[in-house]
């Protein structure tokens, strides 16, 4: 995975429609998106409403001209936690109902609900489309341009030069850990070979831990006085360059804006009984 972290931003200088938009646009959907599938309560109408922001996801990747794999490589990082968060409910009740019925009884006491798996479910739906829409964004945009987006719809100065220095001693954890993984294999030694003693294989691998703890110490150390010496101090921000939305933009935004606003609402109110109800 820490392998990976080199291609991170490889997908995010190509060419086409969502690509080219501005960091903001993108930042406003994702997190529109996200708060309005949140928002929508625990019942059965999360189905519909998921499926219409993950059509709305869908269209946008189709738009990008990503590959499918990229999505779903993304996806498979997250999936576990996903899983486990969401797995652990069916074993307990929840505020969201008022009567359980049992479906399967368990040794010790343990019984899996029927209400209790329906709500697993919600949740993990409403998992899969808000992390698609993050996966869409961080894979259409570089981290620059995030935190000069950020900067400029006015998130503090101080937590966006946090996230800039998180992000940058990132890739030096990455390069540090390449360095010990080579400096093993030159040594023949493999995590995961079967025919090494196992107490011999954790404990090298708590030395190699312990290592890459203390270089990155090292290497932090020197990043810090290194900015010490090019006038690093309180008052030091990022320059973020101001940068008018084109009109392209805002048509984008607002259709995109739209739909995840009606979303939720077709699907509460029905528009065929609401015309049928509608006073002549």
């Amino acid at each position: 995975m820490i392998e990976d972290l080199f291609d991170l931003e490889q997908v995010t200088s190509q060419k086409s429609v969502i690509h080219s938009l501005d960091a903001r646009v993108k930042i406003i959907v994702c997190c529109a998106a996200i708060v309005g599938l949140v928002a929508v309560p625990y019942s059965l109408i999360v189905y519909e409403v998921a499926a219409i922001l993950f059509g709305l996801f869908l269209v946008l990747w189709a738009l990008s001209r990503l590959s499918p794999m990229v999505y779903f490589r993304r996806l498979l990082l997250a999936l576990p936690f996903g899983f486990m968060l969401c797995g652990f409910q069916i074993f307990f009740k929840n505020r969201y109902y008022t009567e359980y019925h049992p479906i399967i009884e368990l040794p010790f006491g343990v019984t899996i609900f029927s209400e209790s798996v329906e709500f697993a479910t919600i949740l993990l739906i409403k998992f899969l489309v808000c992390y698609s829409f993050i996966v869409l964004l961080s894979s259409t945009s570089s981290l620059q341009d995030l935190l000069e987006a950020a900067g400029r719809l006015k998130v503090p100065p101080e937590l966006i030069l946090a996230l800039g220095m998180m992000i940058r001693y990132l890739f030096v954890f990455g390069i540090i850990y390449r360095r010990v993984t080579d400096a093993l294999k030159t040594r023949l030694f493999d995590p995961f070979d079967h025919r090494l003693p196992y107490r011999y294989r954790i404990l090298n691998m708590g030395y190699m831990m312990g290592s890459m703890f203390i270089r990155s110490l090292e290497q932090g150390e020197r990043t810090y006085a290194s900015m010490l010496c090019r006038g690093y101090g309180r008052d030091s921000y990022i320059y973020i360059r101001n940068k008018p939305l084109l009109s392209a933009d805002i048509v984008f935004l607002g259709i995109c804006l739209l739909i995840i606003i009606l979303a939720p609402l077709i699907c509460w109110f029905d528009p065929i009984q609401m015309f049928c109800f509608l006073p002549r």
